[in-house]
C-alpha cells in the first residue's frame, strides 16, 4: 500500500504503524488465564475464570456444550475525568453493553463451544487506562488470556481437546484529514471523519466490522484503503500475540 501524502502523528508513527505492543501473562494469579495488555498507553487486564455450570437457558433449551462471555468496565481513574462505576449508577451503561457483547462474539467464532463441556468461560476485561482503542486491546488481550486459561484446563485435564480453532484480534482504523490511519490513539480518534474497528482471525477471515463516518461519508476506494491497513495491523498483533504467549 503507497504512502498517502506526509501526515504527523500525534505520537510520530507511519500512517500503517501499530502503537507500541505488550502483554504481560499471569497479571491476575488467581484466574485461569489472564494478561495485561499494553498497547500505546491503553492498559487493559484482561481475566479468564472457569465456572463449572452452564447458563439456565442452556440447560432449559437443551444446548450441548458449554459457553462464553464477557464483562467489560473501565475503572473510574482510566480516563483524565473519574468516571463512575456502573454499580453506583445501578445500570450498565449502553457502551460497556456493546463492547462487552462484541468481545464475546469476537471469542465464541473462534471457540468450538461443545469441546468446552458443561462449562462457563467468563472473560472480564478491566481498563486501567484509555488512550483511544479500548475495545480492540480488550479483544486481543481476551484471546491471550483465553489460550492461558485454555492450557491450564488442559493441563488438569478437564478439557480432552482443545477447543479454539484460531487466533483473534482487533484494531482500529480511520480516515483523519483525508489520509487512512492504523490504531488510533484517543486524539486522533477524536478527530477522526471516519472510524472503524475490524476484528479477524489469524486465517485472515472477519468476525466484525464496526464503522462509520462521524458527519462525514466515505467512498469504496477509502473503505479499502481502510481494510488494507487493518489486515495489516491484524496480522502483527497476532504475530505478536503469539511470540508472547510462547515466551
Amino acid at each position: 500500500m503507497s504512502s498517502p501524502k506526509t501526515l504527523i502523528r500525534a505520537d510520530k508513527r507511519g500512517f500503517d504503524q501499530l502503537r507500541p505492543f505488550r502483554i504481560r501473562k499471569h497479571f491476575a494469579p488467581a484466574a485461569a488465564g489472564s494478561v495485561l495488555v499494553q498497547t500505546g498507553r491503553t492498559h487493559v487486564i484482561c481475566a479468564v475464570s472457569v465456572e463449572e455450570s452452564i447458563p439456565r437457558w442452556m440447560k432449559e433449551q437443551k444446548v450441548k456444550g458449554g459457553w462464553l462471555t464477557a464483562e467489560y468496565s473501565m475503572l473510574p481513574y482510566s480516563t483524565g475525568d473519574r468516571k463512575p462505576r456502573d454499580i453506583s449508577r445501578g445500570k450498565l451503561d449502553g457502551r460497556s453493553q456493546e463492547i462487552q457483547r462484541l468481545i464475546g462474539r469476537s471469542l465464541r467464532a473462534v471457540v468450538d463451544l461443545d469441546k468446552l463441556g458443561e462449562r462457563t468461560l467468563w472473560v472480564d476485561c478491566d481498563v486501567l487506562q484509555a488512550d483511544g482503542g479500548t475495545r480492540t486491546a480488550s479483544i486481543t488481550g481476551a484471546y491471550a488470556a483465553l489460550e492461558l486459561a485454555v492450557r491450564q484446563l488442559l493441563k488438569k485435564k478437564l478439557l480432552t481437546q482443545n477447543p479454539i480453532r484460531e487466533a483473534v484480534a482487533a484494531v482500529s482504523v480511520g480516515m483523519v484529514d483525508g489520509q487512512p490511519l492504523l490504531d488510533l490513539c484517543y486524539v486522533e480518534d477524536k478527530d477522526a471523519a471516519v472510524d472503524m474497528n475490524v476484528v479477524m482471525t489469524s486465517s485472515g477471515r472477519f468476525i466484525e466490522l464496526q464503522g462509520s463516518g462521524e458527519e462525514a461519508t466515505f467512498s469504496e476506494g477509502e473503505l479499502e484503503k481502510m481494510l488494507s491497513l487493518a489486515r495489516k495491523g491484524v496480522a502483527e498483533l497476532i504475530a505478536l500475540q503469539r511470540k508472547y504467549l510462547k515466551a
